[in-house]
């Protein structure tokens, strides 16, 4: 199976292939430099493998929530080169790829993105009986005081809105906390076994159905 996946969502910029069961990846810390770095990243990891477009059985991306412009990014090239090249699409939660690399942590992994005014984009995932990251609380945008975890198990916090807000976060976690890693992103790498899990089950999408997330209505505030 080869899936390409990409992930603009956050500060980070990646791009991921999965190609006869190697894995090739780029990925920088690179906010406002997405639009210039993600095409030459897909070039890079298809150069690596040997293949072209036309060798993929599909391509996935991150399909937020994270910052507006960014989820806008991965979704618009991710359209652009499954268009062309006449290959489904993949969506794939940006919080269950901040999870998934997490899961062996604790029992309950709680990904949190800092969405700006105040808030944070979060969810809460526990490993399903594939092993990959099956979700116990939907995503949602909320105050970092309003996060609520149905779970007496302990729980390993992963992604930036714990650097911002951790003393709020682990107060809402009455002691569960077992530890955290703020400085975690979703990356395209990790976003592969998700996404083969989705191609496996049929959950492809057509290039013109592979929309944004934005969980937020006013997003046109958001940086």
């Amino acid at each position: 199976m080869n899936i390409l996946a990409l992930d603009t969502a956050t500060e980070a910029c990646s791009a991921a292939l999965l190609c006869d069961g190697s894995v090739y990846e780029r990925h920088d810390i690179a906010p406002r430099r997405h639009a210039e770095l993600i095409l030459p990243m897909v070039d890079a990891v298809l150069a690596q493998a040997g293949l072209g477009l036309d060798g993929l059985d599909a391509i996935a991306f991150g399909r937020g929530p994270g910052a507006f412009t960014g989820v806008r990014i991965a979704a618009g090239v991710t359209q652009g080169l499954a268009l062309g090249a006449g290959l489904p699409v993949i969506p794939v939660s940006s919080l269950a790829a901040l999870a998934q690399p997490a899961l062996g942590n604790a029992a309950v992994v709680l990904p949190a993105i800092d969405a700006r005014m105040g808030e944070v984009y979060w969810a809460a995932y526990d490993s399903g009986q594939d092993g990959l990251a099956a979700a116990l609380v939907d995503e949602q945008v909320a105050l970092p005081d309003a996060v609520r975890v149905p779970s007496n198990r302990q729980i390993f916090g992963v992604g930036s809105g714990w650097g911002t807000y951790r003393e709020r976060l682990e107060r809402v976690l009455h002691g569960r906390l077992s530890g955290i890693d703020p400085e975690r992103f979703p990356l395209a790498k990790n976003m592969l076994p998700l996404a083969v899990r989705e191609y496996n089950k049929g959950r492809c999408v057509s290039p013109e159905q592979a929309l944004p997330v934005y969980l937020r209505d006013n997003v046109v505030k958001q940086v």
